[in-house]
């Protein structure tokens, strides 16, 4: 798989340089590359109790990503998802431990639990107080003697390093440290597994499944279990987190495993607060990418029954640019709409056939979403289906609101709603369209002639004509041939649509900013939209005679 990397062998070395260049001089790295990769606090006075955590990478922003002040102050990294040497381990403890001495932070992984424990004898053997605390979050495999420590983690770091940062005990810190551990608990699911630089990607998780309580190295879950949708996926995850969750309130961490996308994971907190356990949850942490698998399409819940004591110390502030904040859950707070957008509810009347009519026309659009998706793709941004098919699903859901028996306030009802309902520039145009044939139809024109006015207004608002590969190079001659039957209208609308295959410089739409070797061959979907709502009505008018 293509990555944006040199080697495998100077990955973590240049990732971690390329993040010091805008550290401002707060943060530094320990001399010793390639063997010994510490990134520190370079404002660290070693008055207070140290924090050292870290492992192996891919996991960013953890660990050096939460280095500053109120968090860490030494992160020790090692190689993608292998734990850091023992002499990496104690340079980080010796660089940052002064008479307050040090907390070392270790997720329960056998290689991090052991070359962090021998660090910390050594550390200990030169006369320096370090305690250490294990995190062991992860409820995904009860069955296991010790538990994987996860993304839960990031709570350690946050109350311990705030703690620190006020001046507290090593002792203190440790304690609540430790307090923090026992009340943790994260699981997490994906729908694929990562990429490992250097190898090949292991594509264990089935088709039409999602692996839950996968490892954030990639390792197998608890079980792959069929995946249709956010909403299902959360529950799954929430049935796992309730058995092992203690009495509340709580805060969650929201965490993005590393390729999921913004959108997904703002939905995916949408679903956490409705949740079973969504009453529980007070503040929120994400969502966001903390403790990441390198690209895995996936997150993670971590939940923590905090005090008031707790919850100031989780909001206090800190330096580090990846945390992003302890947050109360809240009401979406909605306003109305400015004076004059409110939209005008035409009077409701009813006649089956034409309901019929776009019913039809609407479930021709909804059929084929994926294959205008797809030819989208060659020279777009693969939506136009979709657009087309939301709109076609609330228009069918706004039928009975509709003047269904006065075609010339059906047009214009049919613009606005598109308006409301319809993204992109092909909400505008059709709405346009469908308001100015209404206004057509109020001057007496039939109904061919108001449709022809309405797209002579979208040339002239819009700027595209005909050749200029866009859905007019089918509309026009489908209304131009209509007079002469649905056969006719329909032949000149696949005629039309063709041809823009062979149009290989638009001169209007989003295909205009598109090289023209990414059009060859591939007819505009616009285009194909109205020759094949053309086609199938032709057809099922046919069956209906």
């Amino acid at each position: 798989m293509k990555q944006f990397i040199n080697t495998k062998e100077t990955l973590v070395t240049e990732a971690i340089d390329g993040s010091l260049r805008t550290g401002g001089g707060r943060l530094a790295r320990l001399d010793g590359y390639p063997h010994i990769k510490v990134v520190v606090r370079t404002d660290w006075d070693k008055s207070k109790v140290a924090l050292v955590s870290g492992g192996g990478s891919g996991h960013e922003p953890s660990h050096a990503g939460f280095v500053g002040q109120g968090m860490l102050t030494a992160a020790v990294c090692g190689e993608v998802f292998a734990s850091p040497s023992v002499d990496a381990v104690l340079a980080g403890i010796l660089a940052v431990t002064g008479k307050a001495g040090c907390l070392v932070i270790v997720k329960n992984y056998t290689g991090d639990r052991l070359n962090f424990g021998l660090a910390v004898e050594r550390a200990r053997a030169f006369g320096l107080k370090v305690n250490m605390v294990i995190v062991d979050d992860d409820i995904a495999l009860p069955d296991l003697p010790q538990s994987r420590g996860v993304a839960g983690t990031l709570f350690v770091h946050k109350i311990a390093g705030a703690l620190a940062d006020q001046g507290a005990s090593l002792q203190a810190v440790t304690d609540a440290a430790e307090r923090v551990i026992d009340g943790a608990v994260s699981i997490g699911m994906s729908l694929d597994t990562c990429t490992v630089p250097g190898s090949p990607k292991e594509d264990r998780i089935e088709p039409g499944k999602a692996e839950l309580g996968l490892g954030i190295h990639g390792e197998a879950g608890v079980e792959q279990v069929g995946f249709s949708n956010a909403k299902t996926a959360m529950a799954m995850v929430v049935d796992r987190l309730e058995a092992s969750l203690p009495p509340g309130p709580h805060v969650a961490l929201l965490n993005n495993l590393g390729g999921t996308t913004p959108l997904e994971m703002a939905v995916l907190a949408e679903e956490l607060t409705h949740s079973r356990i969504g009453p529980q949850i007070r503040w929120l942490i994400g969502p966001a990418p903390l403790m990441t698998s390198l690209d895995m399409h996936g997150f993670s819940v971590s939940l923590l029954p905090v005090s008031q004591t707790e919850e100031a110390l989780l909001q206090a502030p800190v330096a580090p640019w990846a945390w992003p904040g302890c947050l109360a859950l809240g009401a979406v707070s909605v306003l109305p709409l400015p004076d004059g957008l409110s939209p005008i509810q035409p009077l409701p009347s009813q006649d089956e056939r034409t309901q019929d009519f776009i019913e039809r026309c609407c479930n021709i659009l909804i059929a084929a979403e994926t294959d205008l998706n797809a030819l989208d793709a060659k020279s777009g941004d693969g939506d136009t289906g979709t657009t087309l098919a939301a709109a076609a699903r609330s228009l069918i859901e706004a039928l009975p609101r509709l003047p269904l028996a006065d075609t010339t306030q059906l047009y214009r009802a049919i613009g606005l709603e598109l308006s409301q309902v319809m993204g992109g520039s092909s909400g505008v145009l059709l709405a346009i369209f469908f308001a100015a044939a209404g206004d057509a139809s109020s001057s007496g024109q039939n109904s061919i002639g108001a449709l022809k006015a309405g797209l002579e207004r979208v040339m002239q608002v819009g700027g595209a004509g005909p050749g200029d590969r866009t859905m007019i190079d089918a509309l026009l001659p489908a209304l131009d041939a209509l007079d002469n039957g649905l056969e006719a209208a329909a032949s000149a609308a696949r005629q039309g649509a063709d041809a823009t295959s062979r149009i290989t410089r638009a001169r209007a739409g989003r295909a205009s900013y598109v090289s023209e070797s990414s059009l060859s061959g591939y007819n505009d979907p616009g285009a194909e939209a109205v020759a094949l709502l053309f086609e199938q009505i032709l057809t099922r008018h046919a069956l209906s005679a």
